[in-house]
């Protein structure tokens, strides 16, 4: 009984561990980025509704919000992309960098 008791905090911890593993993965790996009172994000968000998307992606507001401004700048990173050269809207797919209404829509277009 007294090694049970021991192992418990362990238990616990491994039950922590996998539901924070859980939701991490279950995050879609597509974010786009949009900025508030933008023409050009609300041309997208209107395509999106009109032709709603098949693909999960994240819908995260890059201006106002420091940490997902952070993300954004690590995204255009990992893209090859400076921080002067990023505009509203923004998506990331999990590999490329998509920058501007047009580019955003033909990609959601062709999921």
């Amino acid at each position: 009984m007294k090694k049970l008791k021991k192992l418990w905090p362990l238990f616990l911890s491994l039950v922590v561990v996998l539901v924070l593993a859980v939701i991490a993965f279950s995050q879609p790996s597509v974010i786009l980025f949009y900025k508030n009172d933008c023409p050009h994000c609300q041309k997208v968000e209107e395509y999106l509704k009109e032709h709603p998307s098949k693909v999960k992606y994240r819908f995260l507001e890059a201006v106002d919000n420091q940490q997902n401004y952070a993300l954004l700048i690590k995204k255009a990173k990992s893209c090859g992309l400076s921080e002067d050269s990023l505009e509203a809207p923004f998506l990331y797919d999990g590999q490329h960098c998509l920058v501007g209404d047009q580019a955003v829509i033909d990609w959601f277009s062709k999921q």
